[in-house]
């Protein structure tokens, strides 16, 4: 049982709360790995949940794909990552339609079908520049823009990996941090999952 009192950000299995966390690597990511699964409620309305484990693995309607500027062929890029991972198991169909949508904005999002995955749709994310970095903006837009075709498509439950991490230039810590923040402005009535990747 939740005690009153807290902040809005509560976690409902140990009662710390995520803004008691520090935002370094070190405290964030060594909170997150104290406890395998947390669950998280933004004023009853978002469900948020950081998970251990593989994107496509997720019990969820629909995931997101942390992308590019989408002006590179995707065919000239290495299978790495998310995206590797999509194409391995889902196969190439959702990469021809991003083909044929042209240059994402960074921080921009579009949708396509998953493919071979047992999802509803996968929203694509730009979630790096040109230098292929990110930024803490850039990260914060992923997360609205995403949000914004789940409630429009009305998605009930998604699942992100963190975005502008590794290959971005983020810290795990660092990266969950923004998406947390991003995520707890959003007006949204269902589950939202971050994922931190880990192997079974």
């Amino acid at each position: 049982m939740i005690q009153e009192g807290f902040p809005e950000w509560r976690c409902r299995n140990c009662l710390n709360t995520w803004g008691d966390a520090k935002r370094s690597f070190d405290s964030v990511v060594a909170f997150v790995r104290q406890k395998e699964d947390h669950m998280l409620r933004n004023d009853g309305r978002i469900l948020l949940q950081l998970v251990h484990g593989d994107l496509l693995d997720q019990p969820v309607e629909v995931i997101v794909n942390a992308w590019n500027r989408n002006i590179i062929p995707w065919w000239l890029l290495l299978p790495q990552g998310v995206s590797g991972a999509i194409k391995k198991r889902g196969g190439y169909e959702p990469f021809k339609e991003l083909g044929r949508m042209g240059a994402i904005p960074p921080g921009g999002a579009v949708v396509t079908g998953p493919g071979r995955l047992p999802f509803k749709a996968i929203i694509h994310v730009a979630g790096i520049n040109m230098l292929w970095r990110s930024s803490e903006q850039i990260i914060r837009d992923c997360v609205v823009n995403a949000m914004n075709i789940v409630r429009e498509k009305g998605y009930k439950s998604v699942a992100f990996p963190l975005i502008g991490a590794g290959t971005g230039g983020f810290d795990e810590g660092e990266a969950f941090q923004i998406m947390q923040d991003s995520l707890a402005a959003c007006d949204f009535q269902g589950e939202v999952r971050i994922v931190r990747f880990k192997r079974a």
